[in-house]
């Protein structure tokens, strides 16, 4: 009996452990400007409170930097063209992420 339950403490702590982030994957948006529709893809990994991963658009793409997480809110910056820009994000549910800048706001849907 007693083995029974270690076996499922351990199932149980092994799940959790490797238990993936909602925020980790791919993710997609686009918004419309005035020089047409600008799509973007993101691809995220979390890591304890450390946000990692790729913006792409059709521009070129660039990692995420000084990405962090807190719950269900991510920040983290892009350099791109000499250019920096922060972003802050919140995850809406496990398929709806919204992502804020100096150029608004986006609601990615996750791929």
């Amino acid at each position: 009996m007693k083995t029974l339950f270690f076996s499922l403490f351990l199932s149980l702590v092994t799940i959790v452990a490797f238990a993936q982030n909602p925020i980790d994957g791919s993710w997609k948006g686009s918004r419309e400007t005035p020089n047409g529709t600008f799509e973007v893809n993101y691809t995220f990994k979390v890591e304890g409170n450390k946000l990692t991963g790729t913006w792409k658009t059709q521009f070129g793409e660039s990692p995420l930097q000084e990405g962090t997480v807190d719950g269900k809110k991510i920040s983290y910056t892009i350099s791109f063209n000499d250019r920096k820009m922060t972003y802050t994000g919140e995850l809406v549910s496990d398929k709806e992420l919204v992502v804020k800048s100096e150029r608004g706001e986006m609601k990615l849907a996750k791929q």
